[in-house]
C-alpha cells in the first residue's frame, strides 16, 4: 500500500500504485520533475475513455490515507456515470464574473437585454452600468467563477460597497477624475445591477439560480437636497457673467433646466420637432418613463426662442451641431465653480428644487408629476396633444418663482 515511506522513496518522473490489502484500484502517487508528489486516481468513463483525476499534492491536508478515501469517493461517483475529471476541467474553464459582465454589456449594447418596460437600455443607463461594473462589481467579485458565487459572497459585496471598500479616485479621459465613494445608495444600485447580471447568467445556462435573490438591500434614501435662495442667486449671477468662450447653448440649457425641472438627458436630447412654442407644449417620444407630454412655461419658451436653430437638436454640441452635447458636464462644473456652489448641487438638484418650489406654492403631487414628467402621471396623457391651461398656469407660477430667485428680485421678469 501507499505509505509515507513509499512516497518519500518515489523517484522523479515515476508513478507508484496502491497495492495489497485494502488498496484502491487506480489510486496512486506520482512525482514529476521536482520534489512535489501528487495523489491521482485513474478510471474509465461509462463510454470507455480513460481519465486521470488529480486529488491533491502530498502534504497538509493530503496524506496517503486521506487521499485513498478521496479516491474511493471519486470512484463511487464514476459508478453512477459521472466524470469527475471532466467536471473539474469544465469548472476551470467556466466563466468568471468579470467575463459574465463583458458578455452582459455586449448584449446590452446590441439591444438584446430589455428593461422592465420591454425596451432596450438607454445610452445613459448603459454608461451607469459600465461604471458600476468597473468600479464595484469587477474589483470585488470579478475573479470568482459565475457558478461558485454564493449568497454569502453577494452579502459581502453589498457590505463592502456600503462601507467604502471600492472607494477610489479614477482617471476619466485626458484630464477628468472620478471620485468613487461607495455608500448605501451606491450599494443598493450596484446590487440591483448584480441581480440583473445573474439573471442574465441563468438565461444563458451558466448557473441554475440567481444568488442575489432574497438578499436584503438598504432602504432607498431619496435625496432631500434642494438649492437654497443664496445658491439660486449665485447660479443666476454666474449664468449672466460666464465668459464668452463658454458655449452659449450650454448656458441656455442650464437656464432651461432650472426653469423646467427636466432631467438633464431629456433636455440635451430635445429636438425642435418635439417642441410647439405656440401651444407651449413639448411632446417627448422617449424618456425614462416612456412618452411624456410637458407644459412649457413662458420663461422656458423665451429661452428656447432666443436659441439659434443649428440643426435638429435644441441644445446641440458646439462642434458638429447634429450631435448631442457630450461635454455639458464639464461646462456645468465651470458654471458651478463660478457660482461657488457646493459639489452636491448638480443639474439633478435643479430638478429636485423645481419640484420643491412647486410644492411650496401648494401644487398637488399629481400636478408636480405632470410638470416634471414623473412616472406617476396617468397613462391618459399619451392621448393628449398639448398641455392644458391648468398645467400651463402651474408651470408659469413655478418658473416665475425660480426666475425671481435666480435674479434675486421680486419681479417675474427674466433677466438671464
Amino acid at each position: 500500500m501507499l505509505t509515507l515511506k513509499t512516497i518519500a522513496a518515489l523517484p522523479p518522473g515515476q508513478t507508484t500504485w496502491d497495492a495489497g490489502k485494502g488498496a484502491v484500484a487506480g489510486f496512486g502517487a506520482r512525482r514529476q520533475k521536482g520534489a512535489a508528489v501528487s495523489y491521482v486516481v485513474k478510471y474509465r468513463t461509462a463510454d470507455g475513455r480513460q481519465r486521470w483525476a488529480t486529488i491533491g499534492r502530498h502534504g497538509a491536508p493530503w496524506t496517503p490515507d486521506l487521499a485513498r478515501a478521496e479516491a474511493r469517493r471519486i470512484l463511487g461517483e464514476v459508478t453512477t456515470g459521472a466524470d469527475p475529471a471532466a467536471a473539474k476541467q469544465e469548472a476551470r474553464k467556466a466563466a468568471t464574473v468579470a467575463e459574465l459582465c463583458d458578455l452582459y454589456l455586449e448584449d446590452v449594447e446590441a439591444g438584446r437585454v430589455l428593461t422592465r418596460r420591454k425596451i432596450a437600455k438607454k445610452p445613459a443607463t448603459i454608461i451607469g452600468d459600465k461604471g458600476r461594473i468597473e468600479r464595484h462589481i469587477k474589483p470585488l467579485l470579478g475573479s470568482l467563477k459565475v457558478g461558485a458565487v454564493t449568497r454569502a459572497n453577494v452579502e459581502r459585496f453589498r457590505d463592502g460597497v456600503s462601507e467604502g471598500a471600492t472607494a477610489a479616485q479614477i482617471k476619466t479621459g485626458k484630464h477628468g477624475l472620478a471620485r468613487v465613494t461607495g455608500g448605501r445608495g451606491t450599494a443598493t444600485r450596484a446590487l440591483g445591477l448584480l441581480g440583473a447580471l445573474f439573471g442574465f447568467a441563468v438565461r444563458q445556462g451558466l448557473r441554475p439560480d440567481n444568488p442575489v435573490t432574497g438578499v436584503e438591500r438598504h432602504a432607498y434614501e431619496p435625496r432631500q437636497r434642494r438649492a437654497s435662495e443664496a445658491e439660486y442667486k449665485a447660479l443666476g449671477e454666474a449664468l449672466r457673467n460666464m465668459p464668452k468662450t463658454v458655449w452659449p447653448v450650454a448656458i441656455a440649457a442650464t437656464k432651461f433646466l432650472a426653469l423646467s425641472g427636466w432631467r438633464r438627458g431629456e433636455a440635451l436630447a430635445l429636438t425642435w420637432a418635439e417642441v410647439d412654442l405656440d401651444t407651449r407644449t413639448a411632446r417627448l417620444a422617449d424618456t425614462k418613463t416612456g412618452y411624456s407630454l410637458r407644459p412649457l412655461s413662458r420663461e422656458s419658451c423665451e429661452v428656447l426662442r432666443a436659441l439659434p436653430r443649428l440643426g435638429d437638436l435644441v441644445f446641440p454640441a458646439s462642434i458638429g451641431n447634429d450631435k448631442p452635447m457630450a461635454g455639458y458636464h464639464k461646462i456645468w462644473l465651470r458654471i458651478a465653480a463660478k457660482a461657488g456652489l457646493p459639489a452636491d448641487v448638480t443639474p439633478h438638484i435643479l430638478r429636485h428644487s423645481f419640484a420643491s418650489v412647486a410644492a411650496d406654492l401648494g401644487f398637488s403631487e399629481l400636478t408636480i408629476a405632470a410638470l416634471i414628467g414623473h412616472k406617476k402621471v396617468s397613462m391618459t396623457s399619451r392621448y393628449a396633444h398639448h398641455a392644458d391651461a391648468v398645467l400651463l398656469a402651474a408651470a408659469d407660477a413655478v418658473a416665475e418663482h425660480v426666475t425671481r430667485l435666480l435674479n434675486n428680485s421680486n419681479t417675474g421678469e427674466l433677466a438671464l
